[in-house]
């Protein structure tokens, strides 16, 4: 019988949880739609007059919805070997009770910040910070224009970690969103080799 080469099966792709978060209206949502490969899941609603008061929409007049539980997208890294599944947390403060749901399975999380509005990045940055859970600070550039470097916005973010990268993106590139997942494998993959070495 005549033997035959065989492809050994390609290996699964390993999935990853993989949090999005920021404050209001930062573009959270933008950012999973710009690399979701599938029709992402959306939870918006429409701001009404029962907001008035509670959410801030200084700097952000023009925003007509808003995330009321979460986003969920997925990306396939296939040179990673990855499966990303993406959830977008809710960014105003009455859905913040949602995050410690949503960080149950996660491996790391990506911050957006919006740097006109800075003291909105704060409540997501001190959560991660408090929880251990390895992020990377993504600075979307609205308009295209970002006007402080990383290192300015480290510092005005007062980031526990000096290692932890400051990324500038634009939340409607793809390019910049997959740059933006694939810094945090990275930061992911140090974190677990530190982990390592700390391990008797």
């Amino acid at each position: 019988m005549p033997a035959y080469d065989t492809p050994a099966p390609a290996p699964a792709a390993a999935p990853v949880k993989i949090l999005i978060a920021g404050g209001f209206g930062v573009g959270k949502t933008t950012l999973v739609e710009t690399i979701s490969e599938i029709e992402p899941l959306r939870t918006e609603e429409r701001l009404t007059s029962a907001g008035v008061g509670v959410d801030d929409l200084d700097g952000i007049e023009s925003k007509t919805v808003t995330t009321v539980a979460m986003d969920f997208g997925r990306i396939t890294l296939t040179d990673a070997g990855v499966v990303l599944y993406l959830f977008g947390t809710p960014g105003q403060e009455r859905f913040w009770f949602m995050w410690d749901d949503l960080l149950n399975g996660a491996l790391g999380a990506i911050v957006l910040v919006d740097t006109r509005r800075l003291d909105r990045s704060f409540p997501a940055v001190d959560f991660f910070e408090s929880r251990g859970l390895p992020f990377v600070v993504g600075a979307n550039c609205f308009h295209g224009e970002q006007h402080y470097t990383a290192e300015e916005i480290r510092a005005a973010l007062r980031l526990r970690d000096e290692r932890t990268p400051i990324l500038m993106l634009d939340a409607r590139s793809r390019e910049d969103v997959r740059g933006a997942l694939l810094a945090l494998l990275d930061t992911l993959i140090v974190k677990a080799e530190d982990t390592a070495q700390d391990t008797p």
